[in-house]
Order: C-alpha cells, then sequence, then structure tokens
C-alpha cells in the first residue's frame, strides 16, 4: 500500500527542532502530586522524561539520543503541559536497531531455555518492585487513573507470569520404538519397546528476530504481550511503542535489561509512518505484532505480507453487551457501567453497545443515573473514576460522533460534551455519554473510542444476537442473566471470538490466547498463550533411523515408502 494511503494522524504535533511547541512548557499545567511524580521519573530513569526531555532510542543496549530532525511533542492530555519529546527515528538509527537485533539474535537463540526462564522470573520481579514509576508514566502520559494505570501494567505482568513455564511450553514429543522388516521388499512394521528408531515431533525451532508495534491505550500491557512470550522463545526483538506514550516501553526496557537481559536482544525506537513502513519493508524482520486501528492494521498486515512477514494485527472493535430481562439488575447495570466509561472508553474491549432486551429497555434510566455519578477528573486526583481522552483531535472525533447521532434521530440520554474540570481547564475532557440509537447511525457503525455508551433496543435474544452478528467486528461480547439455557444459547450463536457470560470484559487470561475475530483480527495466529508461542517459534520435526544390523538385501526399492 502506498504511502499516501497511511497519512501521519492529524494528532501528532511533529515539528523541527527549530520551531516553537504548541505545547505548555514543562510542568506548568501539572498540579503538586503531578509535577512530584514527573521530576522522579526524569531523575530515576534512563530513556524518557517527564520534564520536556527528549526520549531515547534503546539500541544495542544503550540509550541512545536520536539525531533526527522531527520530533514528536509528548504532552498530558489533561493540561497539555510538554512531557517529552519522541524522535522520528532515522533510517541509519533503524539500521542500527536491527543490525543490533541480528547480532543479538546469533547468541541468544542458541541460550539454554533455562537461561531465558531465569530472565522472565527476573523481569517479573523488576516489573513489580517499579510499578509505582511505570503507573505514574501512564497516567501522565496516557490520562489514566492511577489505579487503572496499575491494572493495565497488571494485565500484562500475567503475560510475563505465565511465560515463566516457558520450559514446559518448548517441550517436544518424542516416540522412541523398532521399526522392522516384515519381507525383504523393504516394508516395515512398528515395534514398540527398543531404541533404535527415534521419532521426534514438533521440537520447537526459535524463528529470528520480531518486530512489535504498540498502541496508545495500554502502554504497559501491550508491550509486556509481546516481550516476555517473544524472548523466552529465543527470538530478539525491536520495539516501536506509540509516540503519544512512550515513557512505560522505555522503563521496562530499562527493566529488561536490569533483569540480565543482554544487548540487543530487546531494542525501541520510535517514529510515526516512516518507521512502520520501514518495519514492514525490512527483509530481515520476519514477524510483526500490531495493536491499533484499522487502516493502520490493515496497512501493517498487507505490507507486512507482502514481504513474507508472519503479521498478527489486532484492530477495532464495537463490543455488545445483552442484558436479558431476568439478569442481576444491579450487577449488570455496574458492569456495563464500567466497561463503558473505564479508561474514558479507550479500550478495545469496551463495552460501547448496550442491547436492552424486552423489559430491561426500562432499565435506560438508571444507567444514565449512574454514569452522571462518575467523576471525571486527572488521574492523579482523588475519587476520579476517569481521566481525558487521549488528545485534543481524539475529542473533536468523539464529539463528532456525538454530534451525529443527533443529526440522524438518535436520542442524546447523557451528554458529556462541554464537560469542564476544574484547575484543567485544557484538558482532553468528554463525560460519560448514553445515546438511543438504532443500527443505521454513525455513531454504532463506527468505532468511537471515547466514553459514549450506545443503546439499542431488542425484543428477543434472537433479535439481539441477529444486530450482534451482523456488525463486522468481532472483538468482544457479553450477556447478562440467570439462565443457564439463555446464556448456552448466546454462547453457541454468536459470531465474536470473546464471550463473557456476566463477565463484562472478557479478556481471556494469559494461559489461553486472545480469540477476537472478524474485522477484528487479521492474521492466523493469536496473541499470547499458545497462540503466542506459535508466532514467536517455527515447528520442526526429525525423523532419524539407526540401524545396527546391515541393511537387508542388495536391491534398493523406489516404491513410495509407507514406513520407515
Amino acid at each position: 500500500m502506498p504511502l499516501a494511503k497511511f497519512p501521519r494522524p492529524a494528532q501528532l504535533r511533529v515539528r523541527s527542532l527549530a520551531t516553537s511547541s504548541t505545547a505548555k512548557p514543562a510542568l506548568s499545567g501539572l498540579s503538586v502530586t503531578g509535577k512530584s511524580r514527573a521530576e522522579k521519573i526524569s531523575q530515576e530513569w534512563k530513556g524518557t522524561s517527564a520534564t520536556g526531555g527528549n526520549s531515547k532510542n534503546f539500541i544495542g543496549g544503550e540509550f541512545v539520543e536520536s539525531k533526527a530532525d522531527q520530533w514528536i511533542d509528548v504532552v498530558d492530555p489533561a493540561s497539555q503541559t510538554l512531557l517529552t519529546r519522541v524522535p522520528e527515528t532515522t533510517s541509519s538509527e533503524f539500521e542500527q536497531a536491527v543490525d543490533a537485533a541480528q547480532q543479538a539474535y546469533k547468541t541468544w537463540s542458541r541460550s539454554s531455555v533455562l537461561t531465558r526462564q531465569r530472565f522472565v522470573m527476573d523481569l517479573q520481579h523488576q516489573l513489580r518492585q517499579h510499578s509505582d514509576a511505570i503507573a505514574n508514566s501512564i497516567v501522565l502520559e496516557q490520562g489514566k487513573t492511577y489505579p487503572d494505570a496499575q491494572g493495565d501494567l497488571l494485565r500484562g505482568l500475567q503475560v510475563v507470569e505465565t511465560a515463566t513455564n516457558i520450559p514446559t511450553a518448548l517441550l517436544g514429543d518424542t516416540i522412541e520404538g523398532t521399526w522392522i522388516p516384515q519381507r525383504a521388499d523393504f516394508r516395515w512394521v512398528y515395534a514398540l519397546g527398543s531404541s533404535i528408531l527415534l521419532f521426534h515431533a514438533a521440537y520447537t525451532l526459535t524463528c529470528s528476530f520480531r518486530y512489535s508495534i504498540a498502541p496508545f491505550n495500554f502502554p504497559a500491557m501491550i508491550p509486556l504481550w509481546t516481550i516476555p512470550v517473544a524472548l523466552a522463545t529465543g527470538n530478539t526483538l525491536v520495539l516501536k511503542p506509540s509516540e503519544r506514550d512512550p515513557g512505560a516501553a522505555m522503563m521496562i526496557a530499562e527493566l529488561c535489561q536490569k533483569a540480565g537481559l543482554p544487548a540487543g536482544v530487546l531494542n525501541v525506537v520510535h517514529g510515526t509512518v516512516p518507521t512502520v513502513n520501514a518495519i514492514c519493508d525490512h527483509p530481515s524482520i520476519k514477524a510483526i505484532s500490531f495493536v491499533g486501528g484499522d487502516r493502520a492494521g490493515k496497512h501493517i498486515y498487507e505490507r507486512g505480507r507482502a514481504t513474507g512477514k508472519r503479521v498478527q494485527a489486532n484492530m477495532g472493535a464495537k463490543n455488545h453487551a445483552v442484558l436479558m430481562p431476568d439478569a442481576n439488575k444491579n450487577h449488570a447495570l455496574n458492569s456495563i457501567i464500567g466497561a463503558a466509561f473505564g479508561a474514558a472508553g479507550q479500550r478495545c474491549m469496551a463495552i460501547s453497545v448496550a442491547v436492552l432486551v424486552g423489559n430491561a429497555q426500562s432499565w435506560l434510566p438508571e444507567i444514565v443515573e449512574r454514569a452522571k455519578k462518575l467523576k471525571v477528573s486527572q488521574g492523579f486526583e482523588q475519587g476520579a473514576d476517569l481521566g481525558p481522552v487521549i488528545s485534543q483531535a481524539a475529542k473533536q472525533r468523539i464529539t463528532g460522533l456525538i454530534a451525529s447521532a443527533e443529526e440522524e434521530g438518535g436520542a442524546i440520554a447523557l451528554d458529556g460534551r462541554g464537560y469542564e474540570v476544574a484547575g484543567y481547564p485544557d484538558g482532553n475532557w468528554v463525560g460519560p455519554t448514553v445515546i438511543e440509537a438504532t443500527t443505521t447511525m454513525r455513531c454504532y457503525r463506527e468505532e468511537i473510542f471515547g466514553p459514549v455508551l450506545v443503546v439499542i433496543k431488542a425484543d428477543t435474544l434472537d433479535d439481539a444476537l441477529a444486530i450482534i452478528n451482523e456488525n463486522k467486528y468481532g472483538n468482544g461480547t457479553a450477556i447478562f442473566t440467570n439462565s443457564g439455557a439463555t446464556a448456552r444459547k448466546f454462547e453457541r450463536e454468536v459470531e465474536v471470538g470473546q464471550v463473557g457470560v456476566n463477565v463484562p470484559i472478557p479478556v481471556p487470561l494469559p494461559m489461553f490466547s486472545w480469540s477476537g475475530n472478524k474485522g477484528s483480527f487479521l492474521g492466523d495466529i493469536p496473541f499470547y498463550g499458545h497462540g503466542g508461542i506459535d508466532f514467536y517459534t517455527q515447528n520442526k520435526t526429525t525423523t532419524a533411523l539407526w540401524k545396527a544390523e546391515d541393511a537387508i538385501g542388495n536391491k534398493a526399492s523406489v516404491d513410495m515408502p509407507t514406513h520407515h
């Protein structure tokens, strides 16, 4: 796909060193708590800054100042305060990262699986020890509340913990026995119990190094979906974090170093479209793992596959929750509110559509009342339930989709436009919004990725299933009911990969694999769990025959062997 069809996102401030920034000066708009934590980040971490300095690339085990002439401002979305700047990594710097990964692969891929397991175990310890710092960075750069930022890291940490089981995950299969000639024409029968012949099936062979591209909404969790699995299987990795909130990824890279990871095994570069296209095109990169939006995901998948790479791309979503009249009402409503508005709705597994079935349609006023009680504020503020959206452009897009509902005949039961937060006049604020809509409206058809819940009414469960199955996305869905038969019917007939029964955000635990489908995922192999092991490895089988006696007969057989 040509570059012209993948334009630079409008919300990025990309500028040369000679021009002035539109962001507020460092620390100027932060609260006392925010300033204190920003200063601590800048003092204690090598690769990132939260007081206006530059973020560095991490290449060959060193944090390196980029020589880029284009830089991207990273600002606090609650105040537009400049936190750091990330470089548009130069082509020579990108080549250095690739070369460092290639060189490190020669030894890392041949290291003992126990050595790699020890690294993952030490990384787990480092992440727990420094969880506060990573969460602080997420609050400042991404805008999440502090408890939600801790949850971001925790979900990634669960993947790290699962990866400590890598020796068992990489076990192959062996069949041992003796092949005995049945007749002199070399047709064989198999007899158990001897060790003359060994057959090894599915012996794991690590592939060469991989690339990971992370989104802005989970700056810790998504890198930790890839780093522990990729490295534990013997690969080397180059990571491109989101240019909007790179701090957590830089901290994780430093913690990998503290956990004993050899130089070059993990490298981090920054950038936007040019870096992404370099990833897709470079012949030495064998696989790409991506999480993000539809347009970028399709571009990366098609361009990466065109150069023979293995690609997994998790993309957009429109997750429906069905509320049946027999559901536990209090649990269902609280679950929907939390899943729709947590993280300001900026989760690929957020519940963005509530389908009210039958008598449950009368619950709409209570949904609105509970949503009104949520506190919107900066993430360090006491009692904050959700923070700002990531950028001013995101706010404009979200409010535009809310407005489109009015224009198309929808009813806005709760309007979060024009939301103001005391002390943060320049924040990207959108309050909880509830819209009564139909499936033909833009606000339903397009992913909003903000604190907006679209409510659809259905007469029966079959009607609700038809609505969900006709939607192009298949990331996640949920049903709230006290009927086992109803839940079973929903689970069996819904065409969505991740299903929750009385669970609002049914993200699989890390010992399983991500299972989003339809328009939400491109690729054949999913993230983490057994799928993650498969994505980062290449299977090999070895069939061997060690005969103690001389071969029987003196004429070779040209028939297709059916046994060895």
